[in-house]
């Protein structure tokens, strides 16, 4: 009798995930507001629901030895997520503050989860997704909080370019990015779930021919 198949799997945790960066991006990129307030908000949102996410997947979808990278994701993230979602903490050094240190510890995790757990579904992704946070700390980083850029669009007026609309928009851009990567990821077959489905076709056949000669 065959076993019942999982209503959650790590294929349905990346699909979760990348709707949930999906809307970040979103949310950031038709907003006409890049202020910190804005950022930090979006930011806290996607950070608190994403960390309740890892924390049911290390629950119910991860063997023992599997956990530990989402676990650790969950508690970096769910802290980032609550420091943003105070209102009166939210502030342009806050925003590079809790952005930086998030992207570059969850980037780690996912790098050497993906490297410690190499061969396995999901291995080559989390390098991926790692080595985009770590981009991500590396941009915030160069961009100065307090840089501020005066220009002119001839008919239109003139405009500011600051250090935090740079921050927020590279935020957004990276969500966006996380998004398709995770989404194409999460609807494309890894190559051992081919295989075991391959292998599970084949003795179905092997059996059904079986019973055919009997």
């Amino acid at each position: 009798m065959p076993a019942p198949s999982r209503p959650f799997t790590a294929r349905h945790v990346q699909l979760s995930r990348a709707a949930l960066a999906a809307v970040a991006a979103v949310m950031i990129t038709f907003s006409p507001d890049h202020s910190a307030a804005l950022g930090l908000a979006v930011f806290g949102g996607f950070g608190i629901v994403t960390s309740l996410l890892l924390a049911v997947a290390a629950a119910l979808v991860y063997p023992s030895g599997r956990r530990w990278p989402a676990v650790l994701l969950a508690a970096v993230t769910v802290v980032a997520g609550m420091a943003s979602s105070v209102p009166a903490w939210r502030s342009d050094v806050l925003f590079f503050v809790v952005l930086i240190t998030w992207a570059a510890l969850t980037g780690l995790i996912e790098l050497l989860a993906g490297i410690r757990l190499r061969g396995s579904d999901g291995a080559r992704d989390a390098v991926t997704v790692g080595i985009l946070g770590l981009v991500l700390a590396a941009a915030l980083l160069i961009v100065p909080a307090g840089f501020v850029q005066e220009y002119s669009i001839e008919g239109a007026g003139t405009f500011s370019l600051t250090g935090i609309i740079l921050g927020v928009g590279l935020f957004g851009a990276y969500a966006a990015v996380v998004a398709v990567f995770l989404g194409i990821a999460g609807l494309t077959p890894g190559a051992k779930t081919t295989a075991h489905d391959a292998a599970t076709d084949a003795e179905a056949d092997r059996l059904a021919d079986h019973g055919g000669h009997a």
